[in-house]
């Protein structure tokens, strides 16, 4: 006969596990991309139209660089971190594990793939 008071038997269930540190993750990463897309966009901007060479010359200085590999940077994370909320609401069992890992594969990858694009035009 187990003797269990009823916060002993809700302890590790529902929503008090990681909800949170989600919650407070797309807050900040929301904070920092209502700041680096409008750098972006105005760093950017010069930049269209231009021939290659003009292109890697700009990008060449550091800070045109730096603002754009930022805001990829988290803005894949942000949009990982977005997407995982919302399977796990709407996926469950082996399924949303594998969504999951599937969608974080993809998220790092294509903002790997930007930086290292931004890397080889700046150096």
């Amino acid at each position: 006969m187990a003797f269990l008071t009823d916060r002993k038997r809700a302890v590790g269930l529902g929503a008090s596990k990681s909800g949170t540190a989600h919650f407070w993750a797309m807050k900040k990463s929301s904070v920092a991309l209502l700041i680096l897309v409008p750098l972006f966009v105005f760093t950017f901007g010069p930049a269209l139209g231009g021939t290659y060479e003009e292109i890697t010359a700009y990008y060449s200085r550091p800070f045109p660089a730096i603002v754009a590999a930022l805001t990829l940077l988290v803005g894949f994370k942000h949009f990982n971190d977005g997407a995982q909320v919302m399977i796990e609401d709407y996926v469950h069992g082996l399924a949303e594990k594998i969504t999951i890992l599937l969608l974080t594969c993809v998220s790092y990858g294509l903002a790997g793939i930007g930086i290292f694009a931004i890397a080889r035009l700046a150096l």
